[in-house]
């Protein structure tokens, strides 16, 4: 899909340009190209095995591409990445990252550790006055801070991910990347989730919600990306891609849409 070149004049924080991953023997992504801004929280869209889990990994650098004339992924502008500073810019949640948190870990732990870019804490980290009013202030933020020492294996599903975005968050970063962040969570844990990312986008973080649930796109994003076979197939703001043509076309079933509230959702047609 060709790159919208009104676009190439404002900052990005994301450039793919015609990147080919491969995984396992099989290839991903082909030829594929996408600028993500500043300033702009997207949904990056798409059904399963379309391709985003792996723009995730190249995001969070535990894929790369191959290497070839005239393709580049740039992150804040740069095709070479200081993981630790990368940090300072960027979080992530994934559900790979939730996988290796040990379960006796306690959440002021993880949020504590994650200043020194580490699981847990060993005795060479030690956090100072400022790590700990800024865990404090995550924990309130996120509702946490009654389970603060709580262990991670004895959390809910919706307070582990919330804890996981409050881990993300530990240097203020400029922006979130947020792999299914409602994936098998109930309606009460999806919907306290749904209004912390208003707030943090209302805050002025730059969100990127990738997902293949509709009704997970909350209002204030303004963009929608979709995947499909490896490809951007979509790309435009919510009003123009989350139309029942384009989201039939792009999840290959006949679907209706209902809005309310700034939020839509999909229903068999």
């Amino acid at each position: 899909m060709e790159l919208d070149p009104a676009r190439e004049t404002e900052t990005a924080w994301l450039d793919c340009q015609a990147v080919e991953t491969w995984i396992d023997g099989h290839r991903i992504l082909e030829d594929f190209s996408l600028r993500l801004l500043r300033g702009e929280s997207t949904a990056v869209l798409g059904p399963n095995g379309a391709g985003k889990s792996t723009l995730v990994k190249l995001i969070s650098r535990t894929l790369y591409p191959v290497v070839k004339p005239g393709s580049h992924l740039r992150l804040f502008g740069s095709e070479t990445v200081n993981l630790w500073r990368l940090r300072e810019r960027l979080g992530i949640v994934s559900t790979e990252l939730e996988q290796r948190i040990p379960a006796s870990l306690t959440g002021r732990e993880l949020l504590l550790a994650a200043f020194f870019g580490a699981i847990g804490l060993g005795r060479d980290r030690t956090p100072t006055p400022e790590h700990q009013l800024r865990t404090q202030h995550l924990l309130q933020t996120m509702d946490l801070d009654g389970l603060a020492d709580e262990k991670f294996g004895q959390l809910s599903e919706g307070q582990r991910r919330r804890l996981l975005i409050a881990k993300a968050l530990v240097h203020a970063p400029e922006v979130l990347v947020l792999d299914e962040p409602t994936n098998a969570l109930d309606l009460r844990a999806r919907h306290k989730l749904l209004r912390i990312l208003q707030e943090l986008c209302r805050q002025g973080t730059t969100l990127v919600m990738v997902t293949h649930q509709v009704d997970a796109i909350i209002p204030e994003i303004r963009r929608v990306v979709g995947l499909k076979d490896g490809l951007v197939s979509l790309d435009g703001s919510t009003e123009d891609m989350l139309t029942e043509s384009k989201l039939s076309e792009l999840f290959k079933t006949p679907l209706t849409v209902v809005q309310a509230g700034g939020y839509r959702q999909v229903l068999p047609r």
